[in-house]
């Protein structure tokens, strides 16, 4: 074991009460594409007994209309999120008539772009926006990128624990020191994020109808009549056939401190690119109108364009933007993003998926973590693209600070670090954390235990294209979930739909008669403001 992971444990041991390690906070992210009966992306728009999707806490639409996503409220209690994630998968399904949830991470079939619909969010001008910056995705990367659905999992400790070590560095457990141990937690993410895919990538295979929207040339192997696969691939979701924004490779975003990846951030925002520049922002219609074609031509439109496998977040004031909610208050929790829809779960994520990943991201949080610049994180990357797609190679060698180490001996080393954290987490009375690594060491041992294995060797065993494997489980967990609910109540549901509409039409009527250009341009004059300028404008007016 790691000296300062061993000495992290000890101290949290002696000076935390283990009940405050139950208080770790977490939320769920899960995206799924509505689908016909027939396997189609569905036309159909959003269903309005499900509320408005710009103003609904926790039913919404990513880029598309018929991309859902459904959002947990925080919670402390593992099976809490679970059954709230079920019970708004549950609700949903009431109100979609006879479509189906695709429940893989990759599209079904796509046939022309035209039947991708960038979602709506009424006419208020924070829902133009939506809409638009939505529209720039599209004239950017095309639209067959946006419809790839994952997971997130956000993640916080309790306040207690950040006394805890505040003491052991001799420090005040305040938002700066927060921050700085939220970054080294994730520049090691950075270090060993490649455990994500190798252990829950579950898109080894695709539906080759994808790849006349993908720019790559990825070698790839026919399986029944309309599949491609990869071998040994683990996560095709993220690699370059999934989205990617080669043009950010140039910003050169690092993590070494919360100011540094504010400001380059920022930059991004407000750095014009050459390339989408081609695109144009203003454009004349047929009939003499003007139209957007994106929110500006810069490298980034809004900082959400920003695409990391993990992210630093805060909750955002009313007109904040996310850098400027982080200079204001610190980090205040992590947002992991490297997550396939997990296809053996009818919600997309399991129980032990959530513990392996509170393993995984305290194992980050509690070992010493060295600045890393970009050349370093570069190496990260690259590991992180190997395992993506020939993770389950038994051959496969990662860079280890200049080495070639066999995926299986790093493995064996993080898992042992991970069987004494999961000591940690259980205490004298559990073994969930235990036997969960327990489970998933056996993946270590056999790599075709992984999702990703399991998934190519059913489609081999029983001769299914990826589209039958997809719609066999749509069909199977459309029944699962016809279910009462477990955690939420029907007035719950109601109560955020009429709350939803309602919000929505407010907005509508406040932004009537007044210039959509205006908000635009008074939105990026604050998105340039650092929080405190911001602060002191306000004040001033």
């Amino acid at each position: 074991m790691q000296t300062t992971l061993l000495k992290s444990l000890e101290h949290l041991q002696s000076q935390t009460d283990l009940k405050a390690l139950k208080r770790i906070q977490r939320g769920i992210e899960r995206e799924c594409l509505r689908i016909t009966p027939e396997g189609r992306l569905a036309a159909t728009t959003h269903p309005l007994a499900l509320g408005k999707t710009l103003t609904h806490p926790h039913i919404t639409t990513d880029y598309a209309e018929m991309l859902l996503e459904f959002i947990t409220p925080v919670a402390s209690d593992i099976q809490v999120t679970l059954d709230q994630l079920t019970d708004i998968h549950s609700y949903t399904y009431r109100y979609m008539g006879d479509e189906l949830m695709w429940p893989l991470s990759m599209p079904c079939f796509v046939g022309d772009e035209q039947d991708i619909h960038i979602a709506r969010y009424g006419s208020s001008h924070s829902g133009r926006m939506k809409n638009l910056y939505r529209r720039g995705l599209t004239y950017r990367y095309g639209g067959g990128m946006q419809i790839i659905s994952g997971v997130h999992f956000n993640f916080s400790v309790p306040h207690s624990m950040w006394e805890a070590l505040a003491a052991e560095d001799g420090v005040a457990a305040d938002a700066e020191y927060i921050s700085q141990r939220y970054f080294g937690l994730i520049r090691n993410y950075k270090r060993v994020c490649w455990v994500i895919p190798y252990l829950f990538g579950a898109s080894p295979a695709i539906c080759q109808s994808f790849l006349k929207h993908a720019d790559s040339t990825l070698e790839l192997k026919s399986l029944g009549k309309g599949t491609v696969y990869r071998e040994y691939g683990t996560s095709l979701r993220m690699s370059d056939l999934g989205y990617t924004n080669k043009e950010q490779a140039d910003l050169q975003i690092t993590y070494n401190s919360l100011t540094d990846y504010v400001t380059r951030l920022r930059r991004a925002i407000t750095t014009p690119s050459q390339r989408f520049a081609k695109i144009g922002v203003k454009e004349k219609t047929a009939n003499g109108e003007t139209e957007y074609r994106q929110l500006n031509s810069n490298i980034l439109q809004i900082e959400n364009e920003f695409y990391s496998p993990i992210r630093p977040k805060r909750v955002a004031k009313s007109g904040e933007t996310p850098t400027q909610a982080l200079e204001r208050g610190g980090v205040e929790y992590i947002e992991v993003r490297a997550l396939d829809v997990n296809p053996f779960s009818p919600i997309g994520i399991s129980a032990e998926q959530i513990r392996m990943l509170d393993l995984l991201v305290l194992y980050c949080l509690l070992n010493d973590s060295p600045s890393l610049d970009w050349d370093a994180q570069q190496v990260t990357e690259k590991n992180f693209n190997k395992v993506v797609l020939d993770g389950r190679n038994p051959r496969l060698t990662l860079d280890d600070n200049g080495y070639d180490r066999p995926i299986s001996d790093w493995l064996e080393d993080i898992f042992a670090d991970l069987q004494a954290l999961a000591r940690f987490m259980d205490g004298p009375d559990q073994n969930d954390y235990s036997q969960t690594v327990a489970e998933h060491y056996q993946m270590v041992l056999n790599p075709e235990l992984t999702l990703s294995g399991r998934m190519l060797a059913m489609m081999r065993e029983e001769n299914l294209d990826n589209s039958h494997l997809g719609m066999r489980l749509a069909r199977a967990y459309q029944k699962e979930l016809a279910q009462p609910l477990r955690y939420f109540s029907e007035a719950d549901f109601s109560a955020w739909t009429q709350a939803s509409i309602a919000e929505q039409e407010a907005r509508e009527q406040e932004d009537e008669g007044t210039s959509f250009d205006d908000f635009l341009d008074n939105y990026f004059a604050q998105a340039k403001c650092t929080a405190a300028d911001c602060k002191k404008a306000s004040e001033a007016s």
